[in-house]
């Protein structure tokens, strides 16, 4: 999984600038009443699931993939994240996720273990850090379908992800009707902009896909 395939569609991103008030909520950068910004920017990261990495199939036989060659396939659901940024100089996330598979052959147990990964993005595309797990599935005899939970954790430096002071009081600075600057959003700034991405990030889960895997999934 290589960085440009790291454009994720990540829940309620703080890297997507036109999209801080449909995702405000305590602890981002919210609009107030339509004139200035409050900042109550959390220090957490974002957490999604890459385009076109939540599923993965296996066939039985290399090289077909027709569906009556489909041996198992599995998605990950329910991905969560609790998130300390209180403590020390690091911000500590918990990502938790359940995988859900369904086999063809029910016939026997049997157990199939699926590499995912953990990554760090910073500002949108700077890749941070990259951690590469295994979950295993459990089919028993007679079985379809089986369940697993997985998870990773990650650290983010806190002043990296802390807005520098100058920038916050660009943001936070409340304008009156009638200013020259009353109805510039201060994110339009490039400077604003680019500090708020650099202070942004994101944890990126995903299963882990050979180029085959990827091309079916984006194709499919």
């Amino acid at each position: 999984m290589n960085a440009r395939r790291l454009t994720a569609t990540v829940l309620c991103s703080a890297v997507a600038m036109t999209a801080l008030s449909g995702c405000a909520k305590k602890g981002e950068i919210v609009v107030d009443s339509g004139v200035g910004i409050t900042a109550v920017r959390s220090k957490c990261p974002a957490v999604g699931i890459p385009d076109y990495t939540g599923d993965v199939t296996l066939f039985r036989a290399p090289g077909d993939k027709t569906a009556p060659n489909i041996d198992v396939v599995a998605s990950m659901t329910d991905v969560r994240t609790q998130c300390n940024q209180d403590a020390g100089d690091k911000v500590f996330a918990q990502v938790s996720f359940q995988i859900q598979a369904r086999r063809n052959e029910t016939s026997g147990a049997r157990q199939v273990t699926l590499p995912y990964f953990v990554t760090v993005l910073q500002g949108g595309s700077a890749v941070i850090s990259k951690r590469v797990g295994s979950v295993t599935l459990n089919f028993a005899n007679g079985e379809a379908r089986a369940q697993a939970a997985g998870s990773g954790s990650v650290h983010i430096d806190r002043a990296a992800a802390t807005l520098p002071e100058d920038i916050r009081e660009r943001i936070t600075r409340k304008r009156k009707a009638g200013d020259a600057d009353a109805a510039v959003d201060p994110l339009s700034d490039p400077q604003v902009k680019a500090a708020v991405a650099r202070s942004s990030f994101e944890v990126l889960v995903g299963f882990q896909l050979d180029e085959a895997q990827l091309a079916y999934n984006a194709t499919r």
